[in-house]
């Protein structure tokens, strides 16, 4: 789905999507030893607040929407309340089967050329952004739209955020997201809305199901076949890795189309719902 690099934050990751001219591929990378020294802090703090199958229950999650851009005009940056409604409908839909909710509790708008232009993880310009414009705590999530237009930043998609990076750079929690990937933008055929849910998949504690390729522990979720590379397209019957199962293409933490991606396992349902609990005090 997207082309990027994935830069180490302390105990945690930052994922980095991007746009090359003619597709959207991904390449996200992390340490292995940067994975284990993550896997290992999880593992240690859990907090498991819900014994058993809890998909009768539900945890509300804040979305405060931050359209940064460059003027007044859709072409700048400037998208209308009614994308970002259609956009909240597709990640509720995406994530029905998590017993996770969203709900818009506010958008701002804020005309900076820089930020929409150069906003992009490490940079100064993203750290004057988030830190102006973040709302919320731990729980809450923070989806900022920009350009990607110039500097390090040039070409992404999108990047978030993990949730036990929240505990030693709060500032810095959220999603930044290209504002035409949103339904109906123009990014095309990356404009139903999956470049959010994807990204949303990362605040909640999901890896790639490409993770680690065909060997190790992968993206640490049992029933997510093991996946050589990322998917591009939607390629039906694609199967990488000798190990049982074909790959994941459909599941919206690969890098296949927005119309190929359709769900996520109850493994990394279980998972994002331990992360939640972990670290960012969510009961689902």
């Amino acid at each position: 789905m997207f082309f990027a690099k994935l830069l180490n934050l302390s105990v945690g990751v930052l994922s980095v999507l991007a746009v090359p001219p003619s597709r959207k591929t991904c390449g996200t990378e992390i340490s292995e030893a940067d994975k284990v020294k993550a896997e290992k802090h999880f593992a240690a703090h859990k907090v498991v607040t819900v014994a058993g199958n809890s998909s009768t229950r539900a945890a509300t999650i804040d979305v405060y929407w931050h359209i940064v851009s460059r003027d007044a005009t859709l072409s700048g940056g400037n998208i209308p309340d009614s994308q970002i409604t259609e956009q909240i409908a597709v990640i509720n839909k995406a994530y029905a089967t998590t017993g996770l909710s969203f709900v818009l509790a506010g958008t701002d708008r804020t005309t900076n050329v820089n930020w929409f232009n150069r906003a992009g993880p490490s940079t100064t310009e993203q750290t004057a952004m988030k830190t102006a414009l973040r709302k919320g705590a731990a729980r809450d999530l923070n989806v900022y739209t920009v350009g990607f237009n110039s500097g390090s930043a040039y070409g992404l998609l999108g990047y978030a955020t993990f949730p036990w990076d929240f505990e030693s750079k709060p500032s810095d929690d959220g999603v930044v997201i290209l504002y035409s990937s949103v339904p109906g933008g123009t990014t095309a055929p990356y404009n139903l809305g999956h470049t959010l849910t994807h990204e949303l998949g990362h605040w909640v504690g999901l890896y790639h199901t490409f993770q680690g390729g065909c060997t190790g522990s992968g993206d640490g979720v049992a029933d997510t076949p093991a996946e050589a590379s990322p998917a591009y397209g939607c390629p039906t019957g694609r199967d990488t890795c000798s190990s049982a199962g074909l790959d994941p293409i459909h599941n919206y933490m690969d890098y296949s189309d927005d119309s190929c991606m359709t769900e996520f396992t109850p493994g990394q349902v279980d998972r994002l719902k331990l992360a939640l609990s972990t670290y960012r005090s969510l009961s689902v």
